[in-house]
């Protein structure tokens, strides 16, 4: 016979809830997904406030921030009832599921208890409409939820939002959500889109005509295609100048779709613009030094000029001091910034060499030795050991963008067969395969 304490984590275990879906990322995502989550924006009208409050409950408490969790678990619940304007239904669920987590976690058992009775009667009184499916306000938000991780979960969460669609099929903000789901697990796709996701793409466009991000995501697909974008780029600049500051808002797709023409000073006027309207928004001043930095380092043109490189650095310096705890991506790109200018390479050694040092995380360490392999070659012409690097990067089993690029540049460089290391390349390929065939097995 199970003791009450067996008997109530058994209950917990089969809740509908961010404790149970398998969500564990590292420490370094969390602070990623934090930041995300803060430059989304607390507008009320945004119909995911209520999850974008649940996970950052979740996200403080696998920080170990368990006041701060149980302050945003109480925000999900208070967004939800203004919402839904009521104080009761299928979307405080899991709410309720998080709560009654937590207050186990804190040792408070008698309010878990009083959560999870919470959840079972939400659930007699409001059963899915599928039996045996979870409901479809518990399959929505799972799925926006599980957007926010890997390639894997992001393909999940389009299946849960296709779930809640059959539910009910006239959830436009559902069908939407589906499609960018599917759009951005294909972000590193070599081939692109496939064409029955461009299709649900344009069929999502018309039946949400209104949603400024899903335009700007299209926008960059149909620039990626090679189809003429400008003038309806800046049509929708201009609609999304006119509304709050959000990364909901569409602006840094847009930008990405100037990037795709290399339309370089187009995406950094129309940053430049935005952050002069809201100089105060750490969003837009990280999306003005993302401009900056494709115009630095992709451009074909000439060398860009030092004022632009010093507003650059400028830029990045201050969003690395915005996010403090989520910024190694911004920190690399600075240093390879600092390599374009007039001052040497001097300072970009010196952040490789303390990122190097420092960072313990083994899939943050993998994209620093990726980046590390293509600054050694670019800029110091370190063609040994750069190879040296990207092996580090491709040995570390960790499947992501990066791993996937080291090993491509080694590929390119034994096909090639100029570098004196090929021999060295072609055995540490072919031990690669061998393993992945084993782990596959």
């Amino acid at each position: 016979m199970m003791s009450a304490a067996e008997s109530l984590e058994s209950k917990l275990e089969a809740l509908q809830s961010h404790f149970t879906w398998d969500l564990d990322p590292r420490r370094s995502k969390l602070f990623r997904l934090k930041d995300n989550l803060e430059d989304i924006g607390t507008e009320e009208d945004n119909i995911w406030l209520g999850p974008i409050y649940n996970l950052q409950g979740f996200i403080h408490y696998k920080l170990g921030f368990m006041e701060e969790a149980r302050a945003f678990f109480s925000r999900a619940t208070e967004a939800f009832q203004q919402l839904k304007t009521t104080d009761e239904g299928p979307w405080l669920v899991v709410n309720y599921g998080n709560l009654a987590w937590l207050h186990h976690h804190t040792g408070e058992d008698e309010k878990s208890q009083d959560f999870l009775s919470k959840v079972d009667a939400l659930m007699n009184k409001y059963p899915a409409p599928i039996k045996g499916e979870l409901h479809l306000e518990v399959c929505a938000e799972k799925a926006w939820t599980l957007m926010k991780f890997d390639n894997e979960k992001k393909l999940q969460a389009a299946e849960y939002f296709q779930k809640a669609i059959r539910m009910e099929p006239n959830t436009v903000l559902w069908q939407t959500s589906r499609v960018l789901a599917l759009v951005s697990a294909s972000k590193h796709s070599d081939s692109g889109l496939d064409d029955d996701i461009w299709e649900d793409m344009r069929v999502a466009r018309m039946e949400d005509p209104k949603n400024l991000y899903l335009a700007a995501v299209e926008l960059k697909e149909s620039a990626r295609r090679g189809e003429q974008i400008r003038d309806e780029a800046q049509e929708l600049a201009e609609k999304i100048l006119l509304n709050p500051v959000s990364s909901y808002r569409g602006l840094k797709p847009l930008l990405r779709s100037y990037r795709q023409i290399d339309a370089f000073h187009e995406a950094i006027d129309l940053a430049e613009r935005a952050l002069n309207e809201h100089p105060d928004s750490r969003y837009l001043k990280r999306c003005a030094a993302l401009c900056y930095k494709w115009k630095i380092i992709f451009s074909k043109d000439r060398r860009p000029n030092e004022r632009m490189i010093s507003r650059a650095i400028g830029l990045y310096e201050e969003v690395i001091s915005l996010y403090p705890q989520s910024s190694l991506v911004k920190q690399l790109d600075l240093a390879n910034i600092q390599a374009k200018s007039g001052q040497g390479l001097m300072k970009s050694d010196q952040t490789y060499k303390k990122l190097l040092r420092e960072v313990q995380d083994p899939a943050d360490k993998q994209m620093i030795y990726n980046s590390y392999a293509k600054y050694l070659n670019f800029e110091r012409q370190e063609r040994n050991k750069s190879v040296e690097y990207h092996m580090k990067a491709t040995a570390i089993n960790h499947q992501s963008f990066f791993r996937q690029n080291s090993i491509k540049a080694l590929e390119k460089i034994r096909d090639r067969g100029r570098n004196r290391m090929c021999r060295e390349i072609t055995e540490f390929l072919e031990k690669l395969e061998i393993l992945q065939k084993v782990n596959r097995q």
